[in-house]
C-alpha cells in the first residue's frame, strides 16, 4: 500500500469570504464532514490565486462530496485532489455544485481495474481554471504517472498539492504553511 492524500483548493484571492464557506459547509452541511463536534481545518493561502485546504476526513471518495458541496456556498471555481495507494490521482473542478471538469491520472489497467471514467470531461475549463498555457496543459494531461502529474500540477499552478491533514505534525514546512481552524459546531 503506498501513500494516499486529499485535499482541496478554493481559486480565490479573499481569504476571509473562504474561511467563512469552510464555517457554514461545517454547520450547515457536517455530514460532508463526517458529522464532527469541532471541525478541525488547516488553510493555506497558498498564492495570489489558490486557498488550500486540508481535513482529517478529506480522503480519496469524500473529497469530491466536500468539494461539490463547498462550490454550492461560495462563488469560486473548487478544486479537489484525491490520490490513492500512489496509483490514481484525481483531480476534479466543481462549480455552482455541478462537477466542471475531472481528469484521472493513472495506468489503463488501473483505469480498469478501478472501473474509472471521468465524470465530466471539460479539458478547455480545466485548463482555464488553472491558468496553464496550452502548450503545457497538452504535456500534463499526457500525463498517466498519478506522482508525475501531481508534481506537474504543483510546478505549474504553484500550490502544494502533495499535502495532506495527516502530515501536519511530520512536516515543518506543511504546519509553517496552514493555519489551524477550528469550528465548533456545538455553538453554531
Amino acid at each position: 500500500m503506498g501513500r494516499s492524500f486529499a485535499n482541496l483548493h478554493i481559486k480565490s484571492e479573499n481569504l476571509e469570504k473562504t474561511v467563512e464557506a469552510l464555517r457554514a459547509i461545517s454547520a450547515e452541511h457536517p455530514e460532508v464532514l463526517g458529522n464532527p463536534s469541532i471541525a478541525v481545518m488547516y488553510i493555506s493561502q497558498s498564492n495570489e490565486n489558490w486557498i488550500s485546504v486540508l481535513n482529517e476526513f478529506l480522503v480519496w471518495g469524500t473529497v469530491k462530496k466536500v468539494g461539490k458541496t463547498l462550490s454550492q456556498l461560495i462563488e469560486e471555481p473548487v478544486m479537489t485532489a484525491g490520490y490513492i495507494n500512489e496509483e490514481i490521482f484525481e483531480l476534479s473542478i466543481f462549480k455552482n455544485g455541478t462537477i466542471q471538469a475531472e481528469r484521472i491520472f493513472c495506468a489503463e489497467w488501473t483505469r480498469d481495474e478501478y472501473g474509472l471514467k471521468e465524470e465530466r470531461l471539460q479539458d478547455d475549463y480545466l485548463r482555464e481554471t488553472v491558468d496553464i498555457i496550452t502548450e503545457d496543459f497538452d504535456d500534463f494531461i499526457g500525463i498517466t504517472s498519478p506522482w508525475q502529474a501531481v508534481d506537474k500540477l504543483s510546478e505549474l499552478v504553484k500550490i502544494t498539492i502533495w499535502s495532506d491533514s495527516e502530515w501536519i505534525p511530520h512536516d515543518e514546512n506543511l504546519r509553517n504553511q496552514f493555519v489551524t481552524y477550528e469550528f465548533d459546531l456545538k455553538n453554531t
